[in-house]
């Protein structure tokens, strides 16, 4: 089955305006709409960057007990989080930690194997 959200631990966490710390959170996978649409707006337009701010508002289901999660809530999370929250985007929707089962041709062993699609 195939996994569609993912639960971990910030390493600093959110701090809300009434001091309230959020670290656990869940995010799902993107989908094509989540990646084309911020594409539109125009803080992506005037600044690139900023598409990694809509991507993460748009795909992070929780964020500690919150009742809503958006731009403002991404742009306050401190940096070490924020490039975190990334690496964790890009490792559960991009090539990176494919896996398929493989049989040894000599052995018969079988494991899974990483794939990676750079040529190698």
């Amino acid at each position: 089955m195939l996994q569609t959200e993912y639960q971990f631990t910030l390493p600093r966490g959110y701090v809300d305006p009434h001091g309230n710390l959020h670290r656990e959170v869940t995010m799902r996978l993107a989908t094509a709409g989540d990646e084309i649409q911020p594409m539109r707006d125009p803080r992506v337009q005037q600044n690139p960057s900023y598409l990694s701010v809509i991507l993460l508002s748009r795909v992070l289901v929780r964020l500690g007990t919150l009742d809503t999660i958006n731009t403002q809530i991404i742009e306050s999370l401190f940096s070490a989080d924020f490039a975190f929250l990334q690496d964790v985007y890009n490792r559960i929707n991009h090539k990176d930690g494919l896996s398929m089962k493989v049989q040894c041709p000599k052995c018969q062993h079988e494991f899974d194997t990483e794939l990676s699609f750079e040529g190698e």
